[in-house]
């Protein structure tokens, strides 16, 4: 697909600081078409709670006029802060104000961006909308896209935020859009039960930072470790990750060293591995630092739990432990299955513990390669390519039935 305009809504802004898909494929659309990411508007609970955020003063000083929301982030590839301010509405019970509100916020965000839209010259647009259930519900209807595309990367509606109002309305938004995009089958067979157009795209990942570590190694980061390391980088969070899975592990493996890499939520933070000698937490590290660690790692492990909220997930992290090379460990999930020639896949403590074991005495400089050249297989350029492809399909569809 070249020289389209498409227009890109969704749950992250493009400040974000943590790594987000929707920001991979926009700088892969850019490369052939034009791009206007328009970045999620300012609710008014935020603007209270948040003020002194520099995030949030920003979007406050372009709702004043006092500096333009649009930036231009390379040649074709505009990002927009919206000049609106919208009502926070998920408190509120299901229902008619629900409904009320929303559509008017709809309509308040549509209008602040109306204007730049048209004067970017961004006609027949492509909507792509990357799992924005409430602001962009009505967004179809308000900009008419010429075609729309619904993202589902995340099973969303497994968290208390979205679940409330979104078991409703993401149904029909997926209804709305004329093709809808998963990054793993479990997601794309969910998005088919309300529209047939659906497809699984696979998942890219950005192995810049990996390649540029790998041109200029360093040393890993002090505390260095004389025994085995079976290490993890990432949040920890006990609605992702099992806790007692771990601390099964450490128990049992007292010799082996547990390294925790990322910051902890409040059920981290007070669990026994604080307790367990074996068990270290380096804390949230800058990002550039996250490579040295998983060279420091003689296994990576994913101690996932399994919930709604991860059986459909895309683990980008075990493409980011496998472009480095190393051994990888986690736990079986359907997303899992795709990597299961060169993931071992586990199951409790003592399926840990044996593989674990299994990967420490059959390590390769051959099954080493494979797992990189896996890895660098998930590329965003080859996951945008099925988008394009799936997209041209149901236009080609549309097409014949008219």
């Amino acid at each position: 697909m070249k020289n389209q305009n498409i227009i890109i809504v969704g749950q992250q802004p493009w400040d974000t600081e943590i790594g987000s898909n929707c920001k991979n494929i926009a700088l892969e659309f850019s490369k052939q078409n034009r791009v206007l990411y328009i970045n999620p508007p300012l609710d008014r609970i935020s603007k209270i709670r948040h003020a002194h955020d520099k995030k949030v003063q920003k979007r406050i000083s372009v709702i004043r006029g006092r500096q333009s929301g649009l930036e231009e982030i390379s040649p074709g590839l505009f990002t927009l802060y919206p000049d609106c301010l919208i009502e926070s509405v998920n408190w509120l019970p299901r229902g008619f104000i629900f409904k009320t509100i929303n559509r008017l916020n709809n309509k308040r965000f549509y209008r602040s961006v109306q204007s730049v839209i048209e004067n970017l010259g961004f006609k027949d647009a492509i909507l792509f909308n990357d799992g924005d259930m409430f602001r962009s519900f009505y967004l179809t209807e308000l900009l008419e896209p010429a075609a729309s595309i619904y993202y589902s990367r995340d099973n969303m509606i497994a968290t208390a935020y979205y679940r409330k109002h979104g078991l409703a309305l993401e149904p029909l938004l997926i209804v709305k859009h004329d093709l809808c995009v998963a990054n793993s089958e479990y997601l794309a067979a969910y998005c088919r039960k309300y529209n047939p157009n659906s497809a699984y795209v696979g998942q890219g990942c950005d192995f810049s930072l990996f390649d540029h570590f790998l041109r200029h190694p360093a040393p890993v980061l002090p505390p260095k470790f004389s025994a085995k390391v079976i290490g993890y980088v990432g949040v920890l969070t006990s609605a992702r990750l099992d806790i007692s899975l771990i601390a099964g592990i450490a128990k049992q493996r007292p010799e082996w060293n547990i390294v925790l890499v990322g910051p902890e939520d409040a059920d981290f933070m007070s669990s026994e591995l604080h307790k367990l000698a074996n068990v270290h937490f380096m804390g949230a590290r800058p990002t550039d630092e996250l490579p040295m660690h998983i060279n420091g790692f003689d296994i990576c492990f994913n101690p996932q739990l399994v919930n709604d909220l991860t059986i459909g997930n895309y683990p980008r992290k075990i493409d980011e432990y496998l472009v480095m090379g190393k051994p990888t460990i986690a736990t079986a999930t359907p997303s899992m299955e795709a990597f299961k020639e060169h993931v071992s896949l586990a199951e409790g403590v003592e399926g840990y513990i044996a593989g674990i074991e299994n990967l420490l005495g059959s390590n390769t400089a051959e099954k080493a390669g494979r797992r990189v050249a896996f890895a660098r297989s998930h590329s965003w350029e080859k996951s945008v390519q099925e988008i394009y492809d799936a997209l041209a399909l149901v236009i080609k569809k549309k097409r014949s039935a008219s």
